[in-house]
């Protein structure tokens, strides 16, 4: 099945909005008629199987033609659109691409060698008469429908595969476990071609709810007063977003959200200090801490709120339809407390890394990703993410876990992020950098026996 049907299933021809909001509205019955509209031009220019890109920021460009092109039988490769030129041209180079959906003000930016389809012209495709035979015929869900270029081991991205299967199933989990319906409605700061956000497009188009679409979190006052002015039910962040909301401003914490239902939270782990913070200041509103990788498609893992207190700092255990497991170094599950590799298996797991074997052999054996992450377990198999394998540090012999030092920091009162990174240093061979964002000077704060110890410099913004 193509996910765009799925998407669409039993919400086409919905009368309300989909997008809401100051910056614009469009309704279900529009997205879904220009999106097919747009796949049925796409088949007549270029076919299918074709890589394209998509770089726009969160608005109804993007979702269109990224519908469009994923219901057309192409594959979308959305990128972040500061792109920078160099990463761009070994994109283009390595997929092959030889169209894409840009925006003006990026394509102004960059020197882009392929044809461009803007926002102020792709409209005019849109027109004439869907080919119903050929889009709604038989289709492999096994097709890729997007590349997404992620980071690697490498200073070169590496390109997620994931399929139209890959889509639906982490779709249908979320909305599972969220409880997601038509009543929902998602204030969206987070950008659509990160995989987090594209989540929150998936599983409200499927599930018949509202989006609230704002490309201007910092921007405090307006992203808070959005979700009672629009009855948001749900806010999804990175630790980030959390970190900002309730350090930098006073706004936030003494706002009542009587709509809000719920908040998730992924992209990295947020310190148990601003989780307690917020379902502190929060008690009624339900605080997801879930976990994932691009090459799940988006999750692996949720926590249930009601067991927050009780398992904090844990990632929880897999989502409807995924197998996680901790293992040791011999591939054997590890014992409560004992240290191995994350690894997860379900329906939601990327066909592999585009164009690149090796990598991909390293990633997925046996039918499982194995995720780079470290984490333990307990009595009753509740994940605990210890670090990255690639983030650990070895300072004078010993092994570090950065995490594990930025817990401590960022329990203090004023502290809005802290970051450690590692650098070179003659005696000890590596040391670390400490990165504080800070209300006011908490140096006093600093003299933690520890500290010292790791050879810290500390850069204050």
């Amino acid at each position: 099945m193509n996910c765009v049907d799925y998407f669409f299933e039993n919400t086409s021809e919905f009368h309300k909005d989909l997008i809401i909001g100051t910056q614009e509205t469009i309704s279900y019955k529009s997205i879904f008629a220009s999106s097919y509209l747009l796949a049925s031009f796409l088949q007549q220019k270029i076919g299918t199987g074709n890589n394209i890109l998509l770089i726009t920021q969160n608005n109804s460009f993007f979702i269109i033609a990224y519908l469009g092109i994923l219901k057309s039988g192409n594959i979308c490769i959305p990128l972040n659109p500061t792109v920078e030129q160099n990463n761009l041209n070994f994109i283009i180079k390595k997929t092959k691409c030889k169209i894409g959906f840009i925006s003006n003000v990026v394509a102004k930016r960059l020197d882009i060698s392929i044809d461009i389809i803007s926002e102020s012209d792709y409209l005019l495709n849109l027109n004439g008469d869907i080919l119903e035979k050929r889009l709604n015929g038989d289709f492999d869900g096994n097709q890729i429908a997007e590349v997404i270029f992620t980071s690697g081991s490498t200073a070169l991205p590496k390109g997620v595969m994931l399929t139209h299967n890959n889509i639906i199933s982490n779709t249908n989990s979320i909305i599972q476990y969220l409880n997601l319906t038509e009543n929902d409605i998602m204030q969206v700061v987070l950008p659509f071609f990160y995989c987090y956000g594209l989540s929150l497009l998936h599983t409200h188009i499927r599930a018949g709810g509202q989006l609230v679409i704002n490309n201007n979190f910092m921007f405090l006052a307006s992203t808070i007063n959005n979700i009672n002015k629009f009855k948001c039910t749900g806010f999804a962040g990175v630790p980030s977003h959390f970190q900002i909301l309730l350090r930098k401003t006073e706004l936030f914490k003494n706002t009542k959200f009587p709509s809000l239902r719920y908040v998730t939270q992924a992209g990295g782990k947020l310190h148990n200090a601003f989780i307690t913070e917020f379902i502190e200041t929060f008690p009624s509103i339900d605080f997801f801490v879930m976990y994932g990788q691009t090459e799940a498609t988006a999750r692996l893992s949720y926590l249930k709120p009601e067991k927050l207190k009780e398992k904090l700092g844990s990632l929880g255990k897999g989502i409807p339809g995924v197998e996680l497991k901790v293992i040791n170094s011999k591939g054997r599950i590890v014992d409560p407390g004992e240290t191995g590799e994350i690894i997860a298996r379900g329906e939601n797991i990327m066909l592999g890394y585009y164009d690149d074997p090796i990598e991909t052999s390293y990633a997925l054996q046996d039918g499982w990703l194995y995720t780079g992450d470290l984490g333990t377990i307990d009595k009753e198999g509740y994940i605990f993410l210890t670090a990255r394998r690639k983030e650990i540090i070895k300072v004078g012999g010993k092994r570090v876990s950065p995490k594990e030092i930025e817990e401590v920091i960022n329990m203090i009162p004023g502290v809005v992020d802290c970051s450690i990174e590692s650098i070179s240093e003659m005696k000890m061979g590596r040391k670390l950098q400490l990165n504080i964002s800070s209300n006011f000077v908490v140096c006093d704060y600093l003299r933690i026996k520890f500290l010292p110890a790791l050879y810290l410099k500390i850069l204050w913004s």
